[in-house]
């Protein structure tokens, strides 16, 4: 069965997938310029050094063809980098933004604790959120707490969390916590959340060969 958990990070990925679209047109404008600009140098340089290459040998060439490659593929890794840290932060733009559907959100934080319940299996545990998820939480508190498992003993915590949205929840004693913020959910799957932007972004990569295999 699928838990609100589960479907807010595929929320997420999802989220990361749109965005990493709308980003694939600027990556494909920026490899092309790119690849231009490298093509025109190259084509220059091989006019200047012609006279150059004929005495130095077909090795000394290549060497400084390849050292071209090097540094032209370490700039295209910079530009894909950058786009996917770009990518990453919109993805807080579209946090904030879900968080305005209250009831909506109101789900997802409810799904968030009852998900920790059942990993913390602690008969007490404190609920911790920001300053503007503890509000709506504590209006619908008491409705919150009736669909938790009975004997369960929540409350709500009253110093709120810096996170941008999400929970804390902790068991009595502090030993156990469990981080359903926001934060702390992207972290978990930041490997993933790369590799679905980076295979949206360049799914077949940024391929010097032709320039440079001729």
């Amino acid at each position: 069965m699928t838990t609100q958990a589960d479907q807010l990070e595929n929320a997420i990925l999802a989220r990361a997938e749109r965005l990493a679209k709308e980003y694939r047109e600027r990556a494909q404008r920026s490899r092309d310029s790119i690849l231009r600009e490298a093509a025109e140098k190259l084509r220059l340089r091989e006019q200047r050094e012609e006279a150059i290459a004929k005495t130095l040998g077909d090795r000394a060439y290549r060497q400084q063809v390849q050292a071209e490659e090097l540094k032209l593929q370490s700039h295209l890794d910079l530009v894909r980098w950058n786009l996917v840290r770009e990518v990453e932060g919109r993805l807080a733009e579209q946090m904030l933004a879900y968080a305005k559907d209250s009831a909506a959100y109101l789900q997802t934080l409810t799904g968030f604790i009852e998900a920790a319940l059942a990993e913390i299996e602690h008969e007490e545990v404190a609920v911790r959120a920001n300053n503007a998820d503890r509000k709506l939480l504590k209006t619908h508190w008491a409705d919150l707490v009736s669909r938790l498992p009975s004997g369960t003993q929540v409350k709500l915590s009253e110093e709120p969390i810096e996170a941008l949205g999400g929970v804390m929840i902790e068991s009595s004693d502090g030993r156990i916590r469990v981080d359903n913020t926001f934060e702390g959910r992207v972290a978990r799957l930041q490997a993933r959340l790369q590799q679905v932007i980076l295979e949206r972004l360049v799914p077949s990569g940024f391929d010097t060969g032709s320039i440079f295999g001729g």
